[in-house]
Parts: structure tokens; sequence; C-alpha cells
């Protein structure tokens, strides 16, 4: 039985000071939610602090991003995946849409990344996902297929046990269009296909895959009904504790 994820990126937003609030604020909202596994992503910067004042409870903390390095070393503006777990992160974000289109990261970069991040004792959120442009060109699948190939290829059966595959629908973030929980629902399936494909039928029938596509309190339930959806990777609706507490606790809503 795969236990589902909601997880907050926080992407670019909040000082130390109002994510400490933002997490505190979480944390008696999301307390009995233990039919899900909670994961909230802070700036780096507010990242120790964080995980410090959520220890013992049941919110857990990841890095939006991690070095593809897995050693310390000259490599200004980087900050390793191990360096991560000793701020307290058990998890990292990679790939992230924003990642691949604003920072030219490409495949063999995100699976240098998991590498470095399984090595440091961290669970992967690998995100994959189609542009618009790439949708109505038919493509996106054959796109979804080669990111999570190109991610993942290398990997061992015991690392594969350390990774979540996030599908973000690129389209249909802040464009004002949005996926249909069958249109997610039909590309999640697929995702487990190749991911079957690749590895084994009993590897793809244990990984979660959460949904990214501009997920609100309005839509999880929706989601959440779908066979191959097992969790959400939030944005936007995440910043605030009690949008974010109400898409955890979609079983009570």
């Amino acid at each position: 039985m795969r236990k589902p994820v909601i997880a907050g990126n926080w992407k670019m937003y909040k000082t130390v000071g109002e994510s400490v609030d933002t997490a505190l604020a979480l944390k008696p909202l999301v307390a009995n939610a233990n039919h899900c596994e909670v994961i909230i992503a802070p700036v780096f910067t507010s990242l120790k602090v964080v995980a410090d004042r959520l220890e013992g409870s049941n919110v857990r903390v990841s890095g939006q991003n991690c070095s593809t390095e897995v050693e310390e070393g000259a490599h200004t503006g980087e900050v390793a995946a191990f360096m991560l777990r000793d701020a307290g992160a058990s998890y990292v974000i990679v790939g992230h849409s924003e990642r691949r289109q604003f920072y030219s990261e490409t495949d063999a970069m995100v699976r240098r990344k998991c590498q470095a991040a399984i090595s440091a004792g961290l669970t992967v959120i690998m995100c994959v996902g189609e542009t618009l442009d790439q949708r109505e060109l038919g493509n996106a699948k054959n796109v979804v297929r080669g990111q999570l190939n190109g991610g993942l290829s290398g990997l061992t059966a015991l690392d594969l046990d350390r990774i979540i595959v996030a599908y973000e629908p690129v389209w249909a973030i802040g464009t004002g269009r949005t996926a249909t929980p069958e249109q997610a629902q039909e590309m999640h399936a697929f995702i487990r296909r190749v991911f079957a494909e690749g590895h084994t039928a009993t590897a793809a029938e244990a990984l979660r895959i959460l949904y990214g596509g501009s997920v609100k309190p309005e839509n999880i339930s929706g989601l959440m009904v779908q066979g191959d959806i097992d969790g959400a990777l939030v944005g936007g609706a995440s910043l605030k504790a009690e949008s974010f507490a109400k898409i955890v606790n979609y079983k009570d809503e």
C-alpha cells in the first residue's frame, strides 16, 4: 500500500522569520494527519531553523534543490545534498520545471543530483512534465518518458526506494488552464508503465507519483481518488498554513 505524500514547495518566498511562523502555524493543523507524509520545502536560509522547530512533529523538511557534486569543494553558490541532510532535511526536490526552464537543467544534471541525494541519505522528489507546446504537438508522453528515463538511469533497486516522482504539467501551472483529474491520472498511469519497463513491475507498483499542477483545497479530493495519484507537490497553496492544511487533510474535507 503506497502511503500518500503531500509536499509544499515554498519556492523563493519567505524570510527566516516568516518561514518559522508558517511552519509553527501548520504544525498543529496537521498533527493528526496520519494518512499521509507531510513535507515542506523552505528556502535554504530557513531550512535549519525550520527543521529544528519541527523536530518531533509529523512534518518533514525538504530542500528545493541540491548540487550535482557529492563532496564539498570549490563550487561557489552550490549546496551539497549531504549539507541539506546535515541541516535537517529528509527530502530534496530535483528537476523542478522552473529549474529546467530558467536554469537550463538537463536530464543528465538531474540524474547526478538524484545520485548525490541518495548517497547522502535523502529521499528524492524528482519532477517530470511537459510544456503547453509539447502537449499540443502530441509530444507529452515522449517528453515525460525521456525525463523519467534520463533522470533515473543507473540507479539500483535499493536506490529506487528513495525515489518519488512528481508529475508537473507545466502548461497547467499559472496559466489559467487546468488538468482534469482524468488527464492527471492518464499521465500518472503512463509514468508507472514506463517505470516498470525500465525497472520491475514490483518497483513500479511501489513508486509514489505526486501531481504538481496548481493543486488547491478545491481540487485535491478529486485528484486523490485517482488510482495512480499518490499525493501532491503543492506550490502557491502551500504558502499559507491554513490552505496547505486543508490539502493535507483532504480526507476530512
